[in-house]
């Protein structure tokens, strides 16, 4: 078959085919008397080949390399799915520096963070960790339970996988932004004053376990649906004091309501949930608004 023939079966322009012989990646089978350029069934699968090279990104050079047997075509493939793979984290990572921008009234500069805060390294994103820690808890009073409770917080770190999801790469930019707002660490630096001031009395456990504990009661309580929530006050109060050692009174529901208006802070919950995103661990689920409840019913127990 002739060049347009060739052309017309494999849908490639002319000059597209005549440039590949030129330079030897689809040689012509024969030349006819007039000098015309003649292929045949294998210049079709030649050619076939070195476009679905040319479409998955492989240069010219390279195409050459694996035609003439000087290149493994595996290994060549392999090298260039890992290049893709490169490619394609790095445009995810764009993208949704892009999305970011585009959910809010954002500048040039805003863009240009959001996309150094995408493309953070592992070490990056530690460092972005530990200067937000270092910024709530510099100057808190230094004592074991304090070093206990801020080494657990800082041994959790932002573990993006090498292909991470679109969900990932969000949850990652919303959490290192939300980082950054002065009103989010002045309020973690008043929790951490008063939680571990000498005199600080932590009525509302800290630990996770006692934590899980004391929420369990709440929401226990709340969708059990108690004749009212000043009921379930009462009895949610009367074991925790019973667990406590200590006497069910105002006194004590003062102490307690104070702690949890202390400690209600949704982005300090979103936090967790972030980095269950992040690290791909199980949802956690969110309970501020059983601490918002528990609280207003609580106060609603205190004498004016």
């Amino acid at each position: 078959m002739n060049i347009g023939e060739l052309s017309r079966l494999t849908g490639l322009p002319v000059k597209t085919i005549r440039y590949y012989s030129d330079v030897g990646l689809v040689p012509e089978a024969e030349r006819s008397h007039a000098g015309y350029r003649r292929y045949d069934h294998g210049s079709i699968m030649r050619l076939e080949f070195v476009r679905t090279l040319r479409e998955l990104g492989l240069d010219l050079a390279t195409i050459r390399r694996v035609l003439e047997r000087r290149a493994d075509l595996g290994e060549v493939a392999a090298a260039h799915a890992a290049a893709l793979g490169t490619q394609i984290r790095v445009l995810r990572l764009r993208r949704a520096a892009l999305r970011a921008v585009a959910e809010r009234d954002a500048t040039p500069a805003d863009l240009e963070r959001l996309a150094r805060i995408a493309q953070a390294s592992a070490a990056e994103r530690q460092r972005i960790i530990d200067e937000f820690f270092d910024s709530i808890f510099s100057g808190i009073a230094d004592s074991s339970e304090s070093r206990e409770f801020t080494a657990g917080l800082r041994s959790v770190s932002a573990d993006l996988p090498d292909e991470p999801t679109d969900e990932q790469v969000d949850a990652w930019i919303e959490l290192a932004e939300m980082l950054r707002a002065p009103d989010f660490r002045e309020r973690l630096r008043e929790m951490g004053r008063r939680s571990f001031a000498p005199d600080a009395r932590r009525i509302v456990p800290t630990d996770p376990a006692g934590l899980q504990w004391f929420i369990g009661l709440v929401a226990d309580a709340q969708d059990r649906g108690t004749p009212s929530p000043e009921a379930a006050v009462d009895e949610v109060m009367a074991r925790w004091a019973a667990a406590a050692g200590r006497t069910d009174d105002a006194a004590l529901r003062r102490e307690v309501a104070d702690a949890i208006e202390l400690s209600i802070e949704p982005r300090a919950e979103r936090y967790w949930q972030l980095m269950a995103v992040i690290n791909g661990w199980p949802p956690i689920p969110a309970t501020m608004h059983r601490w918002a409840w528990f609280l207003d019913a609580l106060r609603a127990t205190l004498p004016a």
